[in-house]
């Protein structure tokens, strides 16, 4: 065994939060993980890993060679990927985490001729709109729909995301069209169930903001669901672009409210700031910066 190896096992077991943790993401079996550990120690000559039948817990010695490892790993993945021929088809597993709709109907196509690229590639997927614990599950990166706070995670944005206020026109001939941010409290509302609250707040071209008490009366944790709910006519929904886009172009559904319109959000790139980013996961964020831009295809019908 490497020593490289066995110093990636270890930063692994500490990010995992265990050896059988570290094992199932590194795809070895336990025992293997666990004689690299061995192995590393031995050749230090100091124990990294207070280990007992219930638990482990890293030493002085260990936290402080875990932080410098976490470096030097990260400087040779980089010095690799400069190294590389870019034309060089990709190897080994990237493990992702995508949001449901975005990941279904925009990532999808987007992996898929990547995946052509790079055939020796192995892909794996996290389709949901939770947050995963990146490093407890072993994710290289996770795309994110968000407004970026405070995180010990890196990011790198991919594209903006817009949302709009839409009805179906029999929504709207039934109950009226909204002529000013006040008329939603008389509205039905179909919300996201994710968001905190029934406050929607909406942004003019001056960028003067409004805060709005509405009454929600349907929610889902699931755009697709509230699109096909606004479609059939059973209130206004607040949902982005990239999910109402075919239905603004043929008006089965109809913006409402314009100018004003919910502050936009981003799409991130988010991976653990304590491991490096391997040359395959830079390369995938590359290809989705380019592909997607700072204009994606689904938002032309909004330029128009």
């Amino acid at each position: 065994m490497g020593q490289l190896e066995d110093m990636t096992a270890f930063v692994r077991i500490v990010e995992a939060g265990g050896i059988g943790k570290a094992a199932d993401q590194l795809g070895i079996a336990k025992s293997g993980i666990s004689r690299r550990l061995v192995a590393l120690e031995t050749r230090l000559g100091v124990t990294l890993i207070n280990r007992t039948t219930r638990s482990s817990s890293l030493t002085n010695v260990g936290r402080e060679y875990y932080e410098r490892a976490v470096k030097l790993i990260g400087d040779i993945s980089e010095l690799d990927g400069l190294a590389a021929d870019e034309s060089k088809s990709l190897e080994g597993l990237l493990r992702l985490a995508v949001p449901l709709s975005f990941g279904l109907s925009h990532l999808s196509p987007a992996i898929d001729i990547f995946a052509r690229e790079h055939p020796g590639l192995t892909i794996n997927i996290d389709f949901s709109d939770r947050h995963v614990d990146l490093v407890e599950q072993g994710i290289d990166l996770a795309i994110r729909i968000t407004d970026l706070g405070d995180s010990s995670l890196k990011a790198r944005r991919i594209c903006p995301v817009h949302l709009s206020l839409c009805a179906s026109p029999s929504y709207l001939e039934m109950h009226g069209t909204p002529s000013k941010p006040e008329d939603l409290q008389d509205h039905q509302v179909l919300g996201y169930s994710l968001a905190s609250g029934n406050k929607i707040r909406l942004v003019n071209p001056q960028g003067h903001e409004r805060l709005i008490q509405t009454s929600t009366s349907m929610a889902a944790n699931n755009g697709d669901f509230l699109h096909a709910m606004a479609i059939a006519g059973h209130g206004i929904a607040i949902l982005p672009t990239f999910i109402i886009w075919e239905s603004l172009a043929t008006q089965t559904l109809v913006p409402v409210l314009q100018p004003y319109a919910p502050p936009s959000l981003n799409a991130w790139a988010v991976y653990p700031g304590t491991r490096y980013l391997s040359h395959r996961a830079r390369l995938f964020i590359d290809f989705l910066v380019e592909r997607f831009g700072d204009t994606p295809y689904w938002d032309e019908c909004r330029q128009r």
